[in-house]
């Protein structure tokens, strides 16, 4: 099953396709993994990238298509794969749709109280990028798995959130649109807790 997920920042997107990797033992793409993957390699496109990176600018589209091009080629996407991240555009999605067979689309849904509650509340690990909430840290301030300091990045404050929505909204409406066309397009609106929003996922693909 070759599945995208779409959602706004801070709806879950990664989680619940990671939950979804390990139910149906495909793989979780994630484009800006790939992208750092690639680089540390050092893969021909992962240093053509790197040089876009290296001047703060953005990868251009062809680099981060022939990046998934090849990555949906190797054994573990034999059965499938779920795309996080990518497309993030309609000409991605025209390109993508070239060299492999989308089944699903789910996009994931929230009102903007409940993605602004998630993404405040998140707070990271400075040394291994663990990831957690305010609502189940009872209160600590030091890495579960590592001991390092939680920080609250700039990337989950409030202002921040909010010019984040609005970006994703300008520019992936366009490709909601696009998938709903085409009939492959899955909402799921994702307001209560990880694993009662799960089920909803796996309603939606009828798994």
């Amino acid at each position: 099953m070759n599945l995208i997920f779409l959602g706004p920042p801070g709806v879950g997107k990664g989680t619940h396709a990671k939950q979804l990797s390990k139910l149906l033992d495909i793989p979780q793409i994630s484009t800006g993994d790939m992208l750092r993957a690639s680089i540390k390699a050092g893969t021909p496109l992962g240093m053509k990238a790197k040089e876009f990176i290296d001047k703060g600018a953005l990868v251009p589209d062809q680099v981060v298509i022939d990046m998934v091009k090849e990555r949906i080629k190797e054994v573990d996407c034999a059965k499938g794969f779920i795309l996080d991240g990518f497309p993030r555009t309609v000409p991605q999605a025209q390109a993508l749709s070239e060299f492999t067979k989308i089944d699903a689309v789910v996009d994931l849904v929230a009102r903007e109280s409940v993605i602004m509650a998630n993404l405040s509340g998140r707070r990271v690990c400075r040394d291994c990028a663990a990831t957690y909430h305010i609502r189940r840290l009872n209160g600590a301030t030091k890495c579960a798995s590592c001991g390092g300091d939680l920080i609250h990045r700039v990337d989950d404050q409030i202002d921040t959130i909010k010019h984040r929505l609005e970006v994703y909204r300008v520019q992936t409406e366009p490709l909601i649109t696009f998938y709903r066309d085409a009939g492959l397009l899955l909402e799921v609106v994702v307001e209560s807790g990880i694993d009662e929003d799960f089920l909803l996922v796996r309603k939606a693909l009828e798994l």
